[in-house]
């Protein structure tokens, strides 16, 4: 049976992209929503989280997960709302994080779904600062980098939901942060609001020799998650004994094909990797599943005390997820990027508390800044 009248739209893979996406890799259907099943529940998407990784799942390439089968829904994660219940761990208006991805409704079975209490936390962090981009900067700067007091850590996207963690946790542990952001607005947000020692625009003509100028005692940790011309500013830089967590290669996204331009630069890093004894490893957070709850526990309390701000960047409605999503692989976001898809049903919905609205001097009004 279905659902009168609640048309659920959904954005799907209309083709695999060659290089960067289009508009045209992307295309739009409506359906009517259905009833759940005993045992399900009808979500309504209120937020949808827009991520790097996006960009893979596009791909057929051989990869860490599935890609997206052409004809399907994109992938992502989701602030949702129960509409309808026949599931007993559920009741209608409970928020919680799911992975129904680009639509604006799903059935689900109850399985990965995670209740949000909205007293604690904007729900909208579930889906950044307390979520996955948050759960990556955590378990990857602990459990690979290490960070000591007095060592240096370097982090590209310092404005990003990753990188702008990785540097705070690293003052939080007594290290020294320096970010890597685009542009002077973006740079400056990075110092003044998240508290970084020093931030380097990799726009500039002169990135490479303002980054050995930031970091004068060499680099001891590099979070990755960039690569092209970042990494080879910051490779030299290296320490022994440097660690180096990868999480991802935004740069090279976009790059069809499994070769790249240019000479073959292996020997030379296969080299410092053994003449520095750096530690090279890639991750993705799934593999620290078990840290889960000291992430939350920690960076709630770190959020709480201030010692932790964050930033996210709200695009409206689920048609312009497209265009954001192209934005972000070119670094036009600034902060967390998620899209608002709907508001939560007024018939007994427990309060969500949004970020309050901040509009930066050039107006632009999809941006909000959470509440300190």
């Amino acid at each position: 049976m279905t659902t009168p009248s609640l048309i659920n739209r959904r954005v799907l893979l209309a083709s695999r992209p060659e290089g960067a996406p289009s508009l045209e890799n992307f295309s739009f259907e409506d359906l009517l929503a259905t009833d759940p099943a005993e045992g399900e529940v009808l979500l309504k998407t209120l937020y949808l989280s827009l991520d790097p990784y996006m960009r893979g799942r596009m791909s057929a390439a051989k990869s860490y997960a599935k890609p997206v089968e052409v004809g399907d829904v994109m992938e992502g994660g989701t602030v949702a709302q129960v509409l309808q219940s026949r599931h007993p761990g559920f009741s209608r208006g409970d928020i919680v994080l799911s992975y129904s991805g680009w639509q604006s409704f799903s059935i689900s079975d109850g399985s990965g779904l995670r209740k949000l209490d909205p007293s604690l936390a904007p729900v909208t962090t579930a889906l950044g600062v307390l979520g996955m981009p948050g759960f990556t900067a955590y378990s990857g700067l602990l459990t690979i980098g290490q960070p000591k007091p007095g060592e240096t850590v370097v982090v590209a996207a310092a404005s990003g939901p990753v990188g702008s963690l990785v540097g705070q946790i690293a003052r939080i542990k007594g290290a020294r942060a320096v970010g890597i952001a685009g542009g002077p607005d973006k740079c400056a947000f990075v110092h003044d609001e998240f508290g970084f020692d020093a931030v380097v625009d990799h726009r500039s003509a002169d990135f490479a020799a303002e980054i050995a100028s930031a970091c004068p005692n060499g680099v001891d940790i590099y979070f990755e998650n960039v690569g092209g011309k970042v990494w080879d500013g910051v490779f030299p830089l290296l320490n022994d004994f440097a660690r180096i967590p990868v999480c991802g290669l935004i740069a090279q996204y976009n790059h069809a094909g499994d070769s790249f331009p240019g000479p073959d630069r292996l020997p030379g890093l296969m080299r410092s990797i053994l003449s520095k004894s750096l530690l090279l490893r890639g991750f993705i957070q799934r593999e620290f599943v078990a840290q889960y709850p000291d992430f939350l526990r920690d960076v709630s309390a770190w959020i709480a005390s201030g010692e932790v701000r964050y930033r996210e960047d709200i695009v409206d409605g689920l048609d312009n997820a497209p265009a954001a999503f192209i934005g972000l692989l070119e670094g036009r976001n600034f902060g967390k990027l998620i899209v608002r898809i709907a508001e939560t049903e007024k018939a007994g919905e427990s309060p969500v508390r949004p970020a309050e609205a901040w509009r930066p001097k050039d107006g632009h009004p999809s941006r909000t800044d959470p509440p300190r």
